[in-house]
């Protein structure tokens, strides 16, 4: 079995372990909290065996091989070091850490220390989202003309909705973009199979003050009258609008907001080329549109017999019967642990996990996109 360790319980932390619980051959050996006594009440409730209050204690585990960071953004950078350090596999959650610069380090370090490292960019590993890429890399799309989409949801639409990212000490210098348009980035780009190089972004702050829980409070959670609140400023933003151009040439826009309402995780993406359109949305996941000029449009289901062989591996079960975000969790687990088997990263080519390269990747789109934002002009992706 093999041996692995989860630093933070909170609302991600969680969806990890069932993932690897799906796996196998993998066991949840230890849990890290931001204390002694929450760890062990987590490590309780989900029935893990050791919990420790630190990550130094944590890392020093007997047989340890492989640590997931589930903590809140402005620990990953410093948490992935130590990992890394120690030179245990790590898979992080995402953003991969705060700045370009502290990107361009963990990839350094990842690679003098030989582990296998990964990103949790989950929503490439859907099954239609695998079929899709299959498809452009067949040329079944043809040539590539433009890409729109957007992530909207509603979670932050409020002013009494408030949560640690909206801290830019905690969450970083962008919210929005860095928290979900960081997801739609990796999945048009895997996607595609192409790189944004080039963007031009406005991003917009709906509420300059926030009415914040004194106490603190959990993601997702709602406005609650028997608790005291407290203003507090706002300089992350709460929507933009980007338009971007791929290394081919060819052009894209999407829009991201956590202020739409009625929009609880509305993932879309359409790609046009030459032959056809692909359109996939993620609230239902298991459909792909496909459309045409002369013919029927098509809405293609995640049937493993009616997929790509490439991407048929993503859909575990027989057409029609649903699966969905845990599933694509898994999908991830799965690809991320056949690394750790073998000891190897693999190629790009091949890897259908994100590593810390798509990660880093996307936190230079993410700088860019502030910066562009900031200056008002056009920016250049720089790598």
């Amino acid at each position: 079995m093999i041996q692995v360790g989860i630093i933070g319980s909170g609302f991600i932390g969680p969806a990890h372990l069932e993932a690897l619980r799906r796996v196998g051959d993998i066991e949840v050996v230890a849990l890290c909290d931001g204390s002694l006594e929450m760890a062990q009440q987590k490590a309780r409730q989900l029935n893990v065996a050791h919990a420790y209050g630190s990550v130094e204690a944590l890392l020093a585990h007997p047989g340890l091989q492989v640590v997931h960071n589930c903590t809140p953004n402005h620990l990953h950078a410093r948490i992935n070091r130590q990992i890394l350090s120690a030179g245990l596999h790590v898979f992080s959650e995402k953003p991969l850490c705060m700045t370009a610069e502290e990107a361009c380090e963990l990839v350094a370090l990842a690679e003098s220390a030989g582990v296998i490292h990964g990103v949790s960019f989950v929503y490439r590993q859907f099954a239609m989202v695998q079929q899709a890429a299959a498809m452009m890399r067949n040329g079944d799309v043809g040539r590539l003309f433009a890409v729109h989409g957007s992530y909207l949801q509603d979670w932050m639409l409020q002013e009494t909705d408030y949560n640690w990212r909206v801290d830019s000490a905690q969450g970083g210098a962008s919210r929005a973009m860095a928290d979900i348009g960081s997801h739609w980035c990796d999945t048009v780009q895997f996607m595609t199979c192409r790189r944004i190089v080039e963007v031009m972004a406005d991003l917009s702050i709906v509420w300059p003050t926030r009415q914040a829980p004194v106490a603190g409070d959990a993601t997702f959670s709602q406005h609650r009258d028997d608790i005291a609140y407290e203003a507090r400023p706002v300089d992350t933003e709460d929507l933009g609008s980007v338009l971007f151009r791929f290394d081919d040439g060819s052009k894209g826009s999407f829009i991201v907001s956590q202020v739409s309402a009625g929009r609880k995780n509305g993932l879309t993406v359409e790609i046009g080329g030459s032959r056809c359109s692909l359109a996939w949305d993620q609230e239902m996941p298991q459909r792909l549109w496909i459309g045409h000029r002369q013919g029927p449009n098509q809405l293609l289901s995640d049937d493993p017999s009616l997929m790509l062989g490439e991407a048929a591996a993503s859909a575990h079960f027989p057409g029609g019967h649903n699966e969905g975000w845990p599933d694509a969790f898994k999908n991830m687990m799965l690809s991320f642990y056949q690394a750790v088997r073998t000891g190897e990263m693999p190629p790009a080519s091949s890897r259908r996990f994100a590593s810390f390269y798509e990660g880093a990747d996307v936190m230079y789109i993410i700088a860019a996109i502030v910066k562009s934002h900031q200056q008002q002009r056009w920016v250049k992706v720089e790598r």
